[in-house]
């Protein structure tokens, strides 16, 4: 099953995000992302066997509860593999308002949980982003880079990480459709 480890905006981040993007959907060749399925992934598994779920799950917990929250927001945009040729186009997270090194810490904790499991994970370097557009063919995204230039969405508190299916085909106009099969609080320094 393709499953991916994920960060998950606020209903305020990703609507704010949705409002701003609405009005600029008109370019004919790319395919955006469904708000109700933004996130921002921190360990993506092409494959991950039945018989590893468990084991998998326990230690995402454990990588959870070692954890506090932090903030993120989503500030100004990029694109892969570079603007002259991008076949995505995303949403940044802001530097200097955004605890970066926790998503790393996150991202590096979900990999290993998934590789002591027993679990390929796919990808290199840790890029954080949310995926807004994609296009099957290279294009120039300057204007959007300009643009995106000017988005600053509201703060949000990350306080858990979810463990996603990844359903291809099934998703609106056979997009994927994202499933979340658990949720995994950050609850270290928490009293509740």
């Amino acid at each position: 099953m393709r499953m991916f480890v994920a960060v998950l905006p606020s209903d305020a981040a990703r609507e704010s995000l949705e409002d701003w993007l609405e009005p600029r959907r008109e370019h004919g060749d790319l395919r955006w992302s469904d708000p109700e399925q933004f996130h921002v992934t921190l360990a993506f598994c092409p494959d991950v066997p039945d018989r590893a779920l468990d084991d998998f799950g326990e230690r995402l917990t454990q990588a959870a509860t070692r954890h506090t929250p932090f903030r993120l927001r989503l500030a100004g945009g990029g694109t892969f593999p570079d603007p002259d040729r991008a076949k995505l186009l995303y949403a940044a997270l802001d530097a200097e308002r955004s605890d970066l090194a926790s998503l790393g810490g996150l991202a590096e904790k979900a990999k290993n949980a998934a590789a002591v499991s027993g679990i390929t994970v796919e990808g290199r370097t840790f890029r954080p982003h949310l995926t807004i557009a994609r296009s099957n063919r290279g294009f120039s995204a300057m204007r959007w880079l300009r643009a995106l230039e000017g988005y600053g969405g509201p703060d949000w508190e990350v306080d858990a990480i979810h463990l996603v299916a990844s359903h291809l085909g099934e998703g609106r106009e056979r997009r994927p459709r994202y499933e979340v099969v658990e949720s995994y609080p950050l609850t270290q320094g928490r009293l509740d």
